[in-house]
């Protein structure tokens, strides 16, 4: 499969466009911390994956959906018009930054992201799941799994190397 795909949590179905992570198998970067151990597994590697991908990602848009009000409500456009607007905002933000470290529009921007965002109007609230997409996954997540053992096997990377790379 190749495109587009929004990376979700399992509040979602494994869904065509929808990239979920595994059910039932350890997820939260906690349950990581304090010597966990490494991946046993192609579904434990992705979803350790999938949930520093999901960190990154709200970490870098709680600024931009804080300053921009169309990326707080859901986005009816085209995925080609939704990353366009995406690029768009983080170049305002960026020049924003540049020009005016101190914003003097912070407090009310804070204000606005404190109230719901609820869009109103029709929202889709379910969609099948997909055996093509399921096993897509299935394919990225061994795909992933045999390249990191293959780096673990490596005699010039120790094992601890060996995890940064899960990162």
């Amino acid at each position: 499969m190749t495109g587009s795909y929004y990376l979700c949590d399992n509040e979602y179905g494994n869904v065509e466009g929808f990239l979920t992570p595994y059910r039932r198998v350890r997820y939260h970067l906690k349950e990581w911390d304090h010597g966990a151990g490494v991946p046993q597994s192609p579904q434990e590697l992705f979803n350790l994956r999938h949930a520093l991908a999901r960190n990154m990602i709200e970490r870098i848009f709680r600024p931009l959906k804080r300053h921009w009000g169309t990326l707080r409500n859901p986005s009816y456009y085209p995925i080609r018009v939704q990353n366009q607007i995406i690029i768009a905002c983080c170049l305002l933000h960026n020049f924003v930054r540049m020009e005016m470290p101190d914003d003097p529009l912070e407090p009310e921007v804070l204000d606005v992201t404190n109230r719901s965002n609820d869009p109103g109007g029709d929202v889709i609230s379910t969609l099948d799941t997909s055996p093509q997409w399921t096993s897509w996954r299935d394919d990225l997540a061994i795909d992933m799994y045999t390249d990191w053992m293959s780096l673990l096997s490596c005699p010039y990377y120790t094992q601890k190397l060996a995890v940064l790379y899960i990162m």
